[in-house]
């Protein structure tokens, strides 16, 4: 223990070489968190099928002449959404909603820049060790896999159904948020190596809590998913009955049985209504046994800041049933989502064995 700390005071007074490396990473995953939010936007006001082509690289610039504008135009008039919904609108209707799905698809490629231009520039100043070389390059590689993975969605979209497919959602927004999660917990790895709480024997205890924990968060985002995939937060606009139902009798209808909790609007919300009130009973219970630990370090900020994040989620969850999903909550919402993953990340980490790199 005495060891312990004399290292940690050591490292707290030697200068960080790494700290230019993670200052990039939390801006990185930064720009993924607005991407998240862009992301809900985009859905919420139904822009995302607005753009029926996938130009990586070349697709940066929007339409910039009468000509271009009604081609593109054109080629949404074939897409379903046009034909079922959207047969009245004009040019400068499709315009309104052309403009959130570029924006989306345009931070997205800024995002590849940001993480590829500093991580080629580090990297040939030998300042990446040969222990974060690869995390970075599979990072970036799994930022491409993304934007392929978003493509894939909107496809569902464009060919029979007028909607994306609520599975290739969850997929897409689940990638968004592990790709921010690892960007911030190697981000916290380069701040500071030596975190102080990891050496109590009670943190052997308390990181398995948060481990489940965060597997509940997962739980809960996917079932969030798929609710905005398949409207079903239009649905049950109250809370906490769901029409007058604490169970609503519509929860059991299809056949087979196993495609209600993924498929049936009335189980998918009872089912992330759960999840959620679930996980903030965990994760508040987790921040009482941290602060009762008394831990050294800052885990005891990590977990009242993730008791609190999770308060707060869970009632703008409520705000958005209880608005009928209105955009700027129901975007807050899915943002407040990723916060509660970040608290819980720092949190881990913070509670992380001494030795572990």
């Amino acid at each position: 223990m005495t060891a312990f700390a004399s290292d940690s005071l050591a490292a707290a007074t030697r200068p960080n070489p790494n700290r230019p490396i993670a200052v990039w990473l939390l801006v990185c995953a930064a720009m993924v968190l607005a991407m998240a939010v862009i992301g809900a936007i985009t859905r919420l006001t139904e822009s995302g099928l607005s753009m029926v082509e996938w130009k990586p690289l070349i697709g940066i610039l929007p339409p910039l002449s009468s000509a271009e504008w009604n081609r593109v135009f054109d080629l949404y008039k074939a897409t379903p959404e046009f034909r079922i919904y959207n047969s009245h609108m004009d040019l400068a209707g499709f315009q309104s909603i052309f403009w959130w799905e570029w924006f989306h698809r345009l931070w997205g490629q800024l995002i590849g820049f940001v993480f590829l231009i500093p991580f080629l520039r580090f990297w040939m100043q030998g300042r990446i060790s040969s222990e974060l070389w690869p995390k970075l390059a599979g990072l970036f590689l799994l930022g491409g896999l993304q934007g392929g993975i978003g493509w894939f969605m909107v496809k569902s979209g464009l060919v029979d159904s007028p909607n994306v497919s609520h599975y290739r959602l969850a997929l897409h927004l689940s990638t968004a948020i592990l790709i921010y999660a690892l960007l911030l917990r190697t981000a916290l790895g380069l701040l500071d190596p030596l975190p102080m709480a990891g050496w109590r024997p009670e943190s052997a205890s308390l990181r398995r809590h948060t481990r489940w924990a965060l597997g509940l968060v997962a739980a809960t985002i996917v079932w969030g998913a798929f609710v905005a995939g398949s409207d079903a937060g239009f649905a049950y606009n109250s809370f906490p009955l769901m029409n007058g139902h604490w169970i609503p009798p519509e929860v059991d209808t299809l056949t087979p049985w196993w495609l209600n909790p993924v498929e049936n609007t009335a189980a998918i919300q009872l089912i992330h209504r759960s999840l959620a009130i679930l996980t903030g009973v965990v994760v508040l219970v987790l921040a009482a046994r941290v602060l009762n630990a008394r831990l050294p370090g800052r885990a005891g900020r990590a977990a009242l800041a993730s008791g609190a994040m999770v308060l707060l989620q869970i009632a703008m969850g409520v705000a958005t049933l209880l608005t009928v999903v209105w955009t700027p909550i129901a975007a807050a919402h899915q943002a407040g989502a990723i916060l509660v993953v970040s608290m819980l990340v720092w949190l881990l980490f913070e509670l992380r064995p001494v030795g572990r790199g």
